[in-house]
């Protein structure tokens, strides 16, 4: 049931939001250049690998070196906006149409990570990985990261349909208060280095 949910509602909401995704696509090109879409591969369902696809927020800046500078430095105002109304996030409805992400769950975060997570952190891949999640309507990018895996294992733990339209019904609110875009001192979030 909740694949042909999210199959619909990635369906519907990529038919309904086709207009806007049409003119954030083009105010992109102009603002930030190409490429319009951000692709990276990080781990779904079982750790599994796949592509996952985002508008891009930030300008390609490097230093003499030709290593890129860091994020605060390569984010625009505009860049800015788009993550904090979630516009970014937009063509991950193709990856929920694919079957590669559900509409709610875990966040997918980097293949990196994988060998750094405990027994039960790594239960968060036991789910397809979310557009939205539990973690992302209790804090998002503003919590630390132990409280943010014991959200994403609890979804896990306690899924269900009911809690599914709750978060996605949450995730509105959030996104219209822009709550939680950044973690204190950081553009996004800083990068999980391991359970001390």
């Amino acid at each position: 049931m909740k694949r042909v949910i999210d199959f619909a509602g990635a369906l519907i909401g990529l038919i309904v939001l086709s207009p806007v995704i049409l003119v954030v696509a083009v105010l992109i090109k102009r603002r930030l250049g190409g490429p319009v879409l951000f692709r990276q591969v990080r781990p779904g369902l079982g750790g599994k690998p796949f592509e996952m696809i985002k508008f891009r927020t930030m300008r390609d800046a490097c230093d003499s070196n030709g290593v890129p500078l860091p994020d605060s430095q390569r984010m625009t105002p505009f860049g800015s906006f788009l993550r904090s109304s979630s516009l970014d996030e937009l063509p991950e409805l193709w990856n929920v149409l694919k079957g590669e992400m559900s509409l709610v769950g875990p966040r997918p975060l980097l293949m990196e990570y994988l060998p750094l997570y405990n027994e039960r952190q790594y239960l968060r891949h036991k789910v397809r990985p979310g557009v939205t999640g539990w973690a992302q309507i209790n804090g998002r990018n503003a919590l630390g990261w132990p409280e943010k895996f014991e959200l994403d294992v609890w979804y896990v733990e306690n899924r269900s349909l009911w809690l599914d339209i709750k978060i996605i019904a949450l995730t509105i609110k959030k996104v219209v208060k822009r709550d939680g875009i950044s973690a204190s001192g950081e553009v996004t979030m800083s990068k999980f280095t391991g359970n001390k």
